[in-house]
């Protein structure tokens, strides 16, 4: 299938919440009310985010954004995702793996050292993904909204992606 991933534009917002709309739908009811809120946020919560976050979207030959995903950079050596979501027609398809190359690039570039994100219990599916492309589960959890999310995290080193290990060494 033919994507184009590239950065979100203010004309993209609206796009991007109808995609993560679509995409965590079926999840609606594994979720708090507030938890699904914030996951898929209105026009103007997108828009707030924004401005906090860099937004990268994948497009499909029609110029139909078919995936998202959000970042930020703490201290210059942990970049964040968020809201990461590919519309169920295009799941599996690769759509994921592109976005997620691409956001590793650019935080590579940022100097990161470290990129981590938060996923919740409902969202199995995108667990195994991110198990499967070198994340692993750091042991903090946190509240979030009335449910509880899990931190994963990737170490980069020396230009390569790499694990930590749970005794803080790369492997």
């Amino acid at each position: 299938m033919e994507i184009t991933i590239r950065r979100a534009t203010e004309k993209d917002i609206s796009g991007v919440v109808d995609c993560l709309t679509e995409a965590f739908q079926e999840y609606r009811e594994s979720y708090t009310v507030d938890a699904f809120n914030d996951t898929v946020p209105t026009i103007e919560g997108m828009e707030r985010r924004s401005k906090e976050m860099k937004i990268l979207i994948a497009e499909d030959r029609s110029s139909r954004i078919i995936g998202t995903v959000s970042y930020r950079v703490y201290s210059r050596s942990e970049g964040h995702l968020r809201g990461m979501a590919v519309l169920p027609r295009f799941q599996g398809k690769g759509s994921a793996k592109r976005l997620l190359e691409a956001v590793e690039t650019e935080l590579k570039q940022l100097g990161c050292s470290r990129i981590t994100l938060d996923t919740t219990l409902p969202l199995q599916r995108a667990t195994r993904f991110y198990l499967k492309h070198g994340f692993k589960p750091t042991g903090i959890t946190r509240d979030f909204f009335g449910m509880p999310v899990f931190e994963y995290e990737k170490v980069l080193k020396r230009g390569e992606f790499t694990q930590k290990g749970r005794d803080g060494e790369n492997e």
